[in-house]
């Protein structure tokens, strides 16, 4: 099971995006008014791995930080392998893959 862990502050977004150049790091961007978003959650619980937790009605601003810095425009659900700095690996909606995330995760 996934270890769902709050992301509420761009300090803590810098501080992900630095520790994405010693390993890969999972964002999870997630809307609590979307089924597809909570369906996709449960399959991405799947993830035995911290996953780095974005609800977008309560931290839009964070959000909106991550678009800018993956040049990726928001949606939701939608998720993302961070490695130094950069997506390796992006989806949206049921696009979104445990598998994949898990072999982005591994391509360390």
């Amino acid at each position: 099971m996934a270890n769902f862990l709050p992301l509420k502050t761009s300090e803590s977004l810098e501080e992900l995006f630095k520790r994405s150049a010693e390993k890969p790091v999972v964002i999870f961007k997630h809307s609590r008014l979307c089924g597809i978003s909570s369906h996709v959650m449960e399959m991405v619980d799947g993830v035995g791995r911290d996953v780095h937790l974005v609800v977008v009605q309560d931290d839009r601003d964070i959000s909106n930080e991550i678009a800018d810095r993956t040049g990726r425009v928001h949606q939701s659900p939608q998720v993302f392998v961070i490695r130094d700095g950069k997506p390796i690996y992006h989806a949206t909606h049921y696009a979104i893959d445990p598998d994949a995330i898990e072999k982005a995760l591994d391509s360390e």
